[in-house]
């Protein structure tokens, strides 16, 4: 089994990022993230990947006249690391689809809903006003919508009578740190595979269906 390499982006307290390392280095994770770009000086995020001896980089986006510029960047600084799969982690920009086409590799996020319900920002807040009894997580293949790409795995969190925004996105966020790792993990085990929207996890003797995948990470 080869080691998946990944480059991560973050914008903010890297709390995904590191239960993705937490989990590559108990051994629960065969993947190595090799890079950390961010698009905030002092994300935590990068410091955490200074504590893990990770090349992180700061990449500030006021230092671009055009977007399109920007992205070119991540992409020279990504491709530069010879990575497998791009790890979305708290990253607060929408990428463009010259960004999604231009990278050659798979783009994974994930957010605190169970999509499609409750995409963009403050999705518990939304999840909340609108009245919902569960809520919950998602990571999901990254395509040119607001998070509309295809699911991997989702994790459901009960909405409590009294929850806020912050309980409420404490008992997401704990999920979150649980199945990012483990989608990672299907993903470097070649277990996921795409059959139009559908992501389906591949178990042993599943040659008929394999068959007509068309599109396999």
């Amino acid at each position: 089994m080869s080691v998946l390499r990944l480059a991560v982006l973050a914008s903010g307290r890297g709390s995904n990022l590191q239960s993705i390392l937490d989990a590559a280095r108990c051994g629960e994770l065969d993947a190595s993230v090799r890079v950390v770009l961010s698009d905030v000086e002092g994300a935590f995020a990068l410091e955490r990947a200074r504590t893990a001896n990770i090349p992180c980089v700061w990449v500030n986006p006021k230092a671009y006249q055009h977007k399109a510029e920007y992205e070119e960047e991540l992409l020279h600084i990504i491709k530069g690391y010879h990575i497998d799969c791009i790890v979305l982690a708290g990253y607060m920009r929408v990428l463009t689809p010259h960004f999604i086409r231009g990278a050659g590799v798979p783009i994974v996020n994930i957010h605190p809903s169970l999509l499609p319900s409750f995409p963009g920002l403050h999705a518990q807040r939304q999840a909340l006003e609108y009245g919902v009894r569960y809520s919950g997580c998602t990571v999901h293949f990254v395509d040119e919508g607001v998070d509309s790409g295809p699911v991997i795995l989702q994790a459901v969190v009960s909405v409590m009578p009294g929850d806020t925004e912050d309980s409420l996105a404490a008992r997401i966020l704990a999920e979150e740190h649980r199945i990012y790792p483990r989608a990672l993990q299907l993903i470097s085990a070649g277990r996921v595979a795409r059959q139009g929207r559908r992501v389906l996890i591949l178990e042993g003797g599943m040659e008929d269906e394999q068959a007509c995948l068309d599109q396999r990470f």
